[in-house]
């Protein structure tokens, strides 16, 4: 959990329009919920499973000193982080923020005393980073500026659409089973399964956007453009079974993107350069 203090309590709630929210309130020096307010929590708790938690804000009244109110409201935020944790989906990016007395807008000291928790329903991830306005980074020639899959620190075993869901713009995932005779874009019968997960998922997430890019090893240039044609293969399965083509872009990339250098060492070296990625273009 991140701890993010923010001063500008105004500024955060003019970003915010667009989520839900939802306020659990604080006995005076409390930093745990009574129990009306728990039974509160776990009923939102199991009501919202399938929702993404974006912030918990915690805030005091103004009574006692400001490092005391802040400490005090961060508790708070911690309590309910700790009553959510493995219960509610929870962003990767999630913020912790403390504002202490700072967020005291009420005249009456009871409504002050609360953590407020920013979430997004599950009707509207999928419009999730336009909600939130983030755009993905882009190089100065307009391209989105990749992340290597080893850097999303995907959990161990992870399926691709574990994978899919826990990714960003700009992500790039290997798919390692999807293989090719030698020499040629024809698909092997070994890829099958890896291409019908990939369906499943642009078939369940309507609104995702991939660029399929194709990899080659063992020479040093891709003559007939065969990275790319067996990109163009793989976009043709998924046409061919009713994904939109405009969802899906592609690019071959030859030998100009390996992960060990040419020529390879070993055939598991080859088969590493030898490969499909998919990069998140929108969620």
């Amino acid at each position: 959990m991140k701890t993010y203090f923010f001063l500008f309590f105004s500024f955060i709630l003019s970003t915010l329009y667009s989520q839900e929210q939802i306020a659990f309130y604080f006995d005076n020096n409390k930093s745990d919920l009574n129990k009306i307010e728990l039974a509160k929590l776990n009923k939102w708790i199991a009501e919202n499973k399938t929702s993404k938690i974006l912030s918990i804000t915690g805030m005091t009244d103004e009574v006692g000193t400001s490092g005391y109110n802040d400490t005090l409201s961060q508790k708070r935020v911690t309590f309910i982080f700790n009553q959510i944790k493995g219960k509610v989906k929870i962003r990767e990016d999630f913020k912790s923020i403390s504002l202490g007395e700072k967020g005291a807008k009420s005249k009456v000291k009871a409504e002050n005393r609360k953590a407020i928790i920013h979430y997004l329903l599950e009707k509207d991830l999928a419009k999730e980073n336009e909600i939130l306005g983030i755009k993905p980074k882009v190089e100065s020639n307009g391209e989105i500026v990749p992340i290597e899959e080893v850097d999303m620190h995907f959990p161990v075993g992870a399926t691709l659409e574990e994978k899919v869901s826990l990714s960003k713009p700009g992500t790039l995932i290997v798919l390692p089973e999807i293989q090719f005779y030698k020499n040629s874009f024809g698909i092997m019968p070994i890829s099958k399964k890896s291409i019908d997960e990939l369906i499943y998922i642009m078939d369940k997430n309507p609104n995702l956007r991939i660029e399929i890019q194709g990899h080659i090893c063992c020479v040093t240039k891709d003559h007939n453009n065969l990275s790319l044609e067996r990109a163009k293969q793989v976009r043709r399965v998924l046409v061919m079974n009713s994904i939109r083509q405009d969802r899906v872009v592609v690019k071959g990339y030859g030998v100009t993107k390996p992960k060990f250098s040419i020529p390879e060492a070993t055939e598991e070296q080859a088969a590493a350069n030898r490969r499909v990625e998919i990069m998140i273009l929108q969620k």
